[in-house]
């Protein structure tokens, strides 16, 4: 890749949307799951859509890891705060995740809490070095991208001794949401939509490989077609999981080759490995209780483990009963089906998780597909 708008040539676009009308067989419907929030704000951001046949449907997924993370692990966030006096760091998206009793990380700051927005998990070890006498613990949540980061600041706390840095682990595993997905009988009872293949993530895929993948390709009779963020990436993709539906195949594809292989970053995984072990369950706002798709620290590392040092216990707390933001992950409901979007529910004021972050499905819909003469935005 020489430069970014060789990904976003509006000619090229318009000739991959003519050969996607041309080979897309009016006879049938397609509906492709695009997993990843970043890909949902690109489809949103330049008008992919609008290029698509109309029986080609992209459903938005639960790959927004500010749009999962479930209110009752904000609260154990905010309780460190306002209840232990520990200074609490995580990434700015988080601070504004509704959480129960009105309250959000941000607004718990308001109250007095010490709760501070770092970019990355070396910053919060910077808070640990230059408040020794407080207890400083890092809220990490995301997806694989973001696990390796958290995995070397634990060993680095580990190798200087700082006795005062912990760790509230919310990291979550992609390929576990989407078997999920396709076979729970929670996910079923509470409705899903058919799903003929998926466009894979890309920052993830970078670290875990198209291996993980595999699995559900094989066993589920799903493509997956891993794809870059940039319009023409997803066009790209959307076009080779046509063809794969089409010839009756279910294979993983990698438009992305470019920045993934096979096998990922083995440095990354061996980090990530050492660090980590799998939860049992964890629960994901919109797909409930998800068997080993999160992880927890090792009890070899137990010391830089928030819960077990505070003593901490999860509790579920139900969603806004106005809010669709469950029904959005699953790809049941777009944003304009809810009630309160663009009204109530803004970026300035989310009452939801999905309006938070720019990923998010309703912040993205917010941002850029509200009005139909929205032009299509990519580059001439």
């Amino acid at each position: 890749m020489k430069y970014i708008d060789e990904f976003r040539d509006g000619d090229v676009a318009r000739k991959i949307g003519e050969r996607l009308r041309t080979e897309a067989d009016p006879a049938r419907q397609y509906s492709f799951m695009e997993f990843c929030g970043g890909h949902t704000h690109a489809i949103s951001r330049y008008g992919v859509r609008e290029l698509l046949p109309p029986n080609v449907r992209m459903i938005h997924g639960p790959g927004c890891p500010v749009c999962v993370l479930p209110i009752g692990r904000v609260d154990m966030a905010i309780k460190l705060a306002l209840e232990r006096g520990a200074i609490v760091c995580t990434y700015g998206d988080t601070m504004r995740v509704p959480a129960s009793d009105n309250l959000s990380l941000t607004r718990a700051k308001a109250r007095g809490g010490d709760i501070r927005m770092v970019y990355s998990a070396t910053d919060a070890l910077t808070v640990a070095r230059d408040n020794p006498g407080r207890e400083v613990v890092f809220f990490a949540i995301g997806f694989e991208t973001t696990t390796p980061p958290t995995a070397l600041a634990i060993l680095r706390a580990q190798r200087e001794g700082l006795a005062n840095f912990s760790v509230l682990c919310c990291h979550v595993l992609t390929p576990s949401a989407i078997t999920h997905i396709l076979e729970s009988p929670e996910v079923r009872r509470y409705g899903t939509v058919p799903i003929d293949g998926f466009v894979g993530p890309a920052h993830v895929s970078i670290v875990i490989g198209s291996g993980p993948y595999e699995h559900f390709a094989e066993e589920y009779r799903k493509p997956v077609v891993i794809a870059g963020f940039e319009p023409l990436d997803v066009m790209q993709a959307i076009l080779m999981l046509v063809r794969q539906v089409n010839e009756g195949r279910a294979h993983v594809e990698n438009e992305f080759s470019r920045a993934v292989d096979r096998d990922g970053n083995l440095g990354a995984q061996q980090k990530v490995s050492e660090v980590f072990e799998l939860r049992p369950t964890f629960e994901w706002r919109g797909l409930g209780e998800v068997p080993y798709s999160a992880l927890k620290i090792r009890p070899a590392f137990a010391q830089f483990d928030a819960e077990r040092r505070f003593g901490l216990g999860y509790t579920p707390v139900a969603d806004n009963k106005a809010c669709e933001c469950g029904a959005i992950l699953r790809g049941v409901k777009q944003p304009t089906d809810c009630k309160i979007f663009g009204t109530v529910c803004t970026p300035e004021n989310p009452v939801g998780s999905c309006m938070v972050s720019s990923e998010g499905a309703c912040a993205a819909h917010y941002a850029y597909g509200r009005f139909k003469d929205i032009p299509v935005k990519v580059s001439a």
